[in-house]
């Protein structure tokens, strides 16, 4: 039954994100004994996450079972779509322990999961925008053993270093016994949110810094080869324009996604109302939602590799046949 009050209300037993035992309104990822009246927004996540999670299985699968795609560049949006994958998955899980199977050490496992899942995430987009500045800075060199063993270096350090921080609750820093140390999202300390915070933005204005220098390159390059070609001028503005305009997608789209929230980690106290973490939370799970567009369904050999399950697939399930199609349509309609 959906409840008709706001997610915020006094009472503490609003599902998902709640305010335990009345004190707080922070959002509250740990199980709750009592049982919980079934709340919107927790649906909403968790619709989310079974969407995240058939969009980025997709990816994997396809990454996986193809031979041609053990490239830098597919082994890193394959990082991107297993991190995708296991966000949303650890939505699923956690709507399902919180509402059916009240368990706090398994809350906290999948807990554990979302920080893990939502950090490869955020540092896997950082890895493919270094590869895309490398490919095109040393565009030589690029294709060389060094760029796989770097490729690797970077996969290692970006999944060491989230399942660390995905580690942390679990192993004992959390605010289950000083709630006065809480964040918005319990049972994660304000400390963890604000390493998490800081990080993100390290990540941002990084990768701000690289797409700046590949729009520079982009120009650059878009300029010889107009002069080489002898192409007007008309068709080297539309072409760097076009790049431009493509990057700025990618970068908007993140920052509009994880903004709101990392600056609501910083700046939101475990008192505040729940409601604002939901509206801040929401679209930055939605960030993997879109990743799988931008990065994978638009790619040239993903899709033709896509194109052709969906022709196998015709005679045999029309429903995934009619499904990749339109999948693949709209991403058409995209470019």
């Amino acid at each position: 039954m959906m409840e008709d009050g706001p997610p915020n209300s006094s009472d503490g037993h609003h599902g998902w994100f709640t305010a335990r035992n009345g004190s707080g309104n922070a959002v509250d990822l740990e199980s709750v004994v009592r049982p919980l009246a079934l709340n919107p927004w927790d649906v909403i996540l968790c619709i989310s996450g079974t969407i995240i999670s058939c969009e980025n299985a997709v990816v994997v699968v396809v990454i996986f079972y193809t031979p041609a795609f053990r490239a830098p560049m597919f082994l890193l949006i394959g990082s991107l779509a297993t991190a995708d994958l296991l966000a949303g998955l650890g939505l699923i899980l956690h709507f399902a322990f919180v509402y059916f199977i009240p368990s706090e050490p398994v809350s906290l496992l999948t807990v554990g999961l979302l920080v893990t899942s939502f950090t490869a995430s955020v540092s896997s987009l950082l890895t493919i925008t270094i590869d895309r500045y490398l490919s095109l800075y040393n565009a030589l060199t690029y294709y060389s053993e060094r760029t796989v063993t770097r490729t690797y270096i970077m996969l290692i350090l970006t999944w060491g270093a989230s399942i660390c921080y995905g580690l942390l609750p679990i192993m004992g820093w959390n605010c289950l016994k000083e709630p006065s140390t809480c964040s918005i999202i319990k049972p994660l300390m304000k400390n963890h949110l604000i390493i998490l915070s800081v990080s993100f933005f390290m990540v941002f204005a990084v990768m701000l810094q690289l797409y700046v220098q590949i729009c520079k390159i982009v120009c650059r390059h878009a300029h010889q080869i107009a002069v080489q070609r002898h192409f007007l001028a008309s068709s080297h503005y539309v072409t760097t324009r076009k790049g431009i305009a493509t990057l700025a997608v990618i970068l908007g789209t993140f920052a509009s996604c994880w903004l709101p929230f990392a600056v609501y980690c910083l700046l939101g106290d475990y008192s505040y109302p729940a409601l604002y973490t939901y509206a801040t939370f929401l679209p930055a799970t939605s960030n993997s939602m879109i990743n799988p567009v931008i990065y994978a369904f638009r790619n040239q050999e993903i899709q033709k590799v896509l194109w052709t399950v969906r022709e196998v697939e015709r005679p045999l399930c029309p429903g995934v046949a009619s499904l990749y199609a339109s999948l693949l349509g709209q991403t058409r309609r995209k470019i």
